[in-house]
């Protein structure tokens, strides 16, 4: 079939490249001009597709990458698979909306179009299926068919492998389901059908709420047990030992990434719109999240306090700037912030990440170095934001003066724990 994946960011480049190993002939369409560039000439910015995959499906022929909105005519499924941020706390759906009007202008009888995106529940009938019908003059149903099928890319996972992860997908009718349903089979080992749209739109929100409530309950718990001088990370890990009615989540310095930070509050917003109450659970735990790197800064200062430095002037080194373990993505990342606090402070800030590029650091504008046993030893403050395996933790150990572990990977004497 002919397939185009609508965005070729963390979630659309995975699926275009896995859509075309299994035999589809796959147009990755992005307006980011350079972005199709790079991909044209096989270079790969996602970790999850390196570029030697990427190079075999450009020269089979099964994979072009455009811009050229033209080169979408003719598909017979399309996938999108645009940014959906949010903008003072309201979703921007504008990603979607021109997507759609683009692919509704190529948009024939027989053809599919899946929204991957994350939304609120409803969006897909909404706002989707709408700007479809006006854009190509057809009817949603009788002409074409429509459906969602929430991402569930988790970058740099190794455990989970994109198409071992079980893929839930929807329609808006009966045929559409069974088309996205043969569709995803194809490229996935385990497709989950569900009743419509809406209750996949509310899965995906659902999923990463319960991992924001449960983040937020240990790090608010990070805040008060230190204080009282309980060992939070030993508690955790012998409630862990319990074989029923417990996950397991462990405190750090904030959440990042695209889903964390973004996704609950669709659901949030959606409520308030519809039914004029707050969604308490989802905005409480954004704000106990979006407190943890000021509560990171305020360890720090006390830290430097209690060996007789101010914060103004100290040198402090940050190690690991993404916000996932072994990662390379910087999508806000709590480190842009514990940086930026401890700036307005003052201090000399430095930041180590070996998974990272200087030109990558975007928002995060203190200076980049390595790791090394001298600009450990250099710094009167250690925090370590994100234990990646390509830091050498025994020898951080052995030259810090003074570390702040949110991780919970370190021990001794200059050791303190979040």
């Amino acid at each position: 079939m002919q397939i185009v994946v609508a965005g070729q960011g963390y979630v659309g480049l995975p699926l275009a490249v896995r859509a075309a190993e299994v035999g589809h002939r796959v147009v990755g369409y992005d307006v980011d001009a350079h972005r199709v560039q790079q991909l044209a000439a096989g270079r790969s910015y996602v970790e999850d597709v390196d570029s030697a995959r990427l190079r075999t499906v450009l020269d089979s022929g099964s994979y072009t990458a455009t811009a050229d909105a033209t080169d979408l005519a003719g598909f017979d499924i399309a996938v999108i698979t645009v940014p959906t941020p949010l903008r003072d706390g309201v979703p921007d759906l504008t990603y979607i909306e021109t997507c759609a009007r683009t692919l509704g202008g190529h948009l024939r009888p027989g053809a599919t179009v899946v929204l991957e995106s994350t939304t609120y529940p409803g969006c897909t009938e909404e706002l989707l299926v709408p700007i479809l019908e006006k854009a190509s003059g057809l009817r949603a149903g009788d002409d074409f068919l429509a459906g969602f099928s929430p991402e569930r890319i988790a970058p740099g996972n190794k455990r989970f492998s994109f198409d071992g992860t079980p893929k839930v997908v929807s329609g808006i009718d009966a045929k559409s389901l069974d088309v996205i349903k043969a569709f995803y089979d194809g490229i996935f080992q385990t497709t989950v059908p569900v009743s419509g749209t809406r209750v996949a739109e509310l899965a995906k929100l659902l999923e990463n709420t319960f991992r924001l409530v449960n983040i937020s309950l240990v790090n608010e718990l990070a805040t008060l047990t230190a204080p009282l001088g309980v060992n939070l990370w030993e508690a955790i890990d012998a409630a862990a030992t319990k074989p029923f009615g417990f996950t397991r989540f462990t405190p750090g310095p904030g959440v990042g990434g695209h889903c964390l930070p973004v996704d609950p509050l669709f659901l949030s917003w959606k409520v308030e719109q519809e039914l004029g109450v707050p969604f308490r659970f989802a905005e409480l735990a954004d704000d106990v999240n979006r407190r943890m790197p000021d509560y990171v800064v305020q360890r720090v200062v006390q830290g430097l306090g209690k060996r007789g430095l101010p914060v103004a002037g100290s040198r402090v080194l940050l190690l690991g700037l993404t916000y996932k373990y072994n990662a390379t993505d910087l999508r806000n990342s709590p480190s842009a912030r514990v940086a930026e606090l401890l700036v307005d402070l003052g201090a000399d800030v430095r930041g180590a990440d070996p998974n990272v590029q200087e030109s990558d650091l975007g928002k995060l504008t203190v200076p980049h170095v390595e790791a090394s046993p001298q600009e450990v030893a250099a710094a009167d403050a250690v925090i370590l934001l994100m234990d990646h395996t390509r830091f050498d933790l025994p020898m951080i150990q052995e030259h810090a003066s003074y570390v702040l572990d949110c991780r919970n990977r370190l021990s001794g004497a200059t050791v303190e724990t979040l």
